[in-house]
């Protein structure tokens, strides 16, 4: 997966390896769209990177938004396997939601850059096919999330509408994540630590006696 929160330059590499260079492309241009924007993002800065020409880079990508949606893809693949483990484990669903909304909020916090590039996309990026891979693949991960919910209502152990509680608990979780990744410099508790509290709130607001 490309997913990665840094990345280094890399020397030119002999013919043959495409799979591990069409990688190195994803990681590099990540970070890249991260740190100067996706309009400041040019094929030459990613090339440079992995220390390919321009020309040799089209011959794994046709265009910049091609990069963008893969590594979009490849990010949603990644987040939606974690969750669909945990929707089916040998426990009430309760606890297997929790467990979800704990590793959405992890991928997040391990993958910024990925995080920053599916969950808060910019107009330019959004017209690149962001936000339709968002909406696309994003949808069925609320899907699977909401259906632990529904299950978790029909147990009596919630009540009300699934949709509107799955909302909730996504957007307090999302509200942890972007801030933390977004604002760096504010002095936050532990990530941990932050979040735990939070949904142990949440939860105990949502969670009947």
């Amino acid at each position: 997966m490309s997913v990665v929160s840094s990345s280094s330059r890399s020397s030119r590499k002999p013919k043959g390896e495409g799979h591990s260079r069409r990688g190195e492309i994803l990681a590099a241009a990540e970070r890249i769209f991260v740190e100067h924007g996706y309009e400041g993002a040019t094929i030459r800065k990613i090339a440079d990177e992995v220390g390919l020409s321009s020309t040799a880079l089209y011959m794994h990508f046709a265009d910049k938004g091609a990069i963008l949606q893969e590594i979009c893809r490849d990010a949603f693949g990644e987040l939606i396997a974690a969750t669909d483990a945990l929707s089916t484990i040998d426990a009430p669903p309760e606890v297997r939601l929790r467990r979800m909304i704990e590793a959405y909020a992890s991928f997040g916090f391990n993958y910024p850059n990925a995080y920053r590039l599916i969950y808060l996309t910019r107009p330019i990026e959004a017209r690149e096919g962001a936000q339709s891979l968002a909406q696309e693949l994003g949808a069925g991960l609320f899907t699977s999330f909401e259906a632990v919910v529904t299950e978790t209502v029909a147990a009596g152990r919630m009540e009300g509408d699934p949709r509107i509680i799955a909302q909730a608990i996504w957007a307090s979780a999302h509200g942890v994540v972007s801030l933390m990744i977004t604002k760096p410099y504010f002095p936050w508790a532990g990530r941990e630590t932050l979040l735990t509290t939070t949904l142990n709130a949440v939860f105990a607001g949502l969670l009947k006696s």
